[in-house]
């Protein structure tokens, strides 16, 4: 999942950055109410965490004003409030679910768990393609129905093929929604992955599922099978 992290504090944010990407997930930090709500209008984010103090805008006024645009980005707050004032006043404001500090770490991920099954038809929580079956919320996988061992990278990568499958997704954009990095012509990191994978998916399913596309990127799809042309890019 690609997840915001709205926190000032340099600590706590660092402490949630690193627990959710040894998870496997992107993460994006924003120190601040402005650049949080830039980043929510920028990306497509599976979850935000959200504190109510924050510089320049604060969490009620941010889930108010995401809420009034329409978007139904699961929030969760995260504060050192606990009064139920404020349990209430961030649930108005438009929040999912309110999580008080300090809190375990496996709590909030039990809470992300939770708000993402709530997200709505739009988000599946099992994505199928041919031999291959893949819980975004259990972080399993299955090929032909028997486990599938993937590193959390592999994960991500395949997540995102099959979101998109039959499309033809360019390295730049891989590089983006699965390394959140900009993309550096030397490197190669992308095809290295990319490659790893498509000999594990190779050696259980039985058939070559990521094909390359020439001089630009990759597609998931069976052989014999076509990439959708004007494929969308997110």
């Amino acid at each position: 999942m690609r997840i915001l992290v709205v926190e000032d504090d340099r600590k706590v944010a660092g402490f949630i950055e690193q627990g959710l990407r040894e998870e496997g997930h992107v993460v994006d930090i924003a120190p601040d109410g402005d650049e949080a709500t830039m980043l929510a209008h920028v990306y497509e984010y599976d979850v935000i965490l959200l504190d109510v103090v924050l510089p320049k805008k604060n969490g009620f006024q941010i889930a108010m004003e995401l809420r009034r645009e329409g978007r139904s980005t699961p929030i969760l707050m995260l504060t050192s409030r606990d009064a139920t004032e404020d349990v209430v006043r961030g649930l108005d404001a438009g929040a999912d679910d309110y999580l008080s500090k300090p809190f375990r770490f496996d709590e909030l991920l039990a809470r992300i768990r939770a708000l993402v099954r709530r997200g709505g038809a739009e988000r599946l929580e099992v994505l199928r393609y041919g031999p291959i079956a893949l819980d975004r919320l259990r972080h399993a996988a299955a090929i032909h129905d028997k486990p599938f061992e993937l590193t959390p990278k592999e994960f991500q990568l395949l997540e995102y093929f099959l979101l998109h499958p039959e499309e033809i997704v360019r390295r730049t954009t891989l590089l983006e929604k699965v390394w959140d990095m900009h993309f550096d012509p030397e490197s190669n990191v992308v095809d290295v992955h990319v490659g790893n994978l498509r000999r594990k998916l190779a050696a259980s399913a039985g058939e070559n599922l990521i094909q390359t596309v020439r001089g630009v990127g990759f597609s998931l799809r069976r052989e014999g099978q076509r990439a959708a042309v004007g494929s969308r890019q997110r």
